[in-house]
């Protein structure tokens, strides 16, 4: 019992920082209606950032990590406007093939300048484990779910109660209807965006001060199109649940069957439950006319 108790609870934990991936992900789809495929080397380059201000410019790691979110953020605003914006009415494919052609951009520019080797950034959480009872838990996996949580308890607050929150909720609902009433929706999609990438930047700093650095980073990203699936492309609450639950199964499945099992384990169950319900477990239902 104390094994499966160590097992569920490093699963829940490290579920919190997929949830920020996730989040990112679907922020996006939910606000423009495309896939970005750029996510994982946005995390890759905040993270670098991160590290280039930490140890290059030998600013204190919290000073680091929010100059890195600054400047994602301020990338993030100058593509939206440069490139995603011309492209607004295109098929969605056509963005989407954008931000692959970012995503391609930024990898190949990142090995250019830092090259492959793995790097170590500061931890910016203190790494002392704690036991609870018999069960050891990692000072930095517990950190790491702390922050996620944090922020993403900060987001759910924001999209509910804030005026610009509902003003990109109803954005992402009706964009038609939401200029109509006079919402800007072009600074709507431009927040969506900056958003996003702050969120990856949380995620990737977060993983690269407990896991290394390294432009391998960026695949942590594809991992997470399960939990996005599961919990509904369009759903903020399905993407964190889902999340948490591929955390839970991919330690348990790792745990009592093996390393390898982690990347087959949860596939395996999304398959299963999205055929009795594929549009995930919290993702909107539509019906199209064939």
């Amino acid at each position: 019992m104390i094994e499966f108790a160590e097992y569920s609870l490093l699963g829940l934990l490290s579920g919190g920082v997929t949830a920020l991936i996730a989040l990112s992900f679907v922020l996006v789809y939910k606000g423009t209606g495309v896939v970005n495929f750029a996510v994982g080397e946005v995390m890759m380059l905040g993270a670098y950032l991160y590290y280039a201000a930490a140890v290059t410019f030998e600013l204190p790691p919290v000073v680091a990590f929010v100059l890195a979110m600054a400047v994602i953020s301020v990338l993030a605003m100058v593509v939206e406007r440069t490139v995603l914006r011309p492209l607004s009415g295109q098929p969605t494919v056509a963005v989407m093939m954008a931000t692959i052609g970012m995503a391609s951009i930024m990898h190949g520019g990142i090995e250019t300048i830092w090259g492959g080797d793995t790097y170590q950034p500061p931890a910016l959480l203190p790494r002392t484990p704690i036991f609870l009872g018999e069960v050891l838990i990692p000072g930095a996996v517990l950190g790491n779910f702390f922050v996620a949580g944090l922020l993403i308890a900060a987001f759910l607050a924001f999209f509910r109660y804030s005026k610009t929150g509902i003003a990109l909720r109803a954005t992402a609902s009706d964009p038609v209807t939401a200029a109509t009433l006079g919402i800007n929706i072009n600074f709507a999609a431009r927040l969506t965006w900056m958003l996003a990438g702050s969120v990856g930047t949380v995620a990737g700093v977060l993983i690269a001060s407990s896991a290394g650095l390294s432009p391998s980073l960026a695949a942590a990203a594809l991992s997470v199109f399960a939990a996005i699936i599961l919990g509904g492309m369009d759903s903020v609450l399905g993407a964190i649940v889902a999340s948490l639950i591929l955390g839970w199964i991919e330690s348990i499945a790792a745990g009592y069957l093996g390393g390898k099992s982690r990347d087959i384990v949860p596939y395996v169950v999304v398959l299963l439950i999205l055929v009795a319900r594929p549009y995930g477990i919290f993702g909107t239902r539509s019906i199209e006319r064939l």
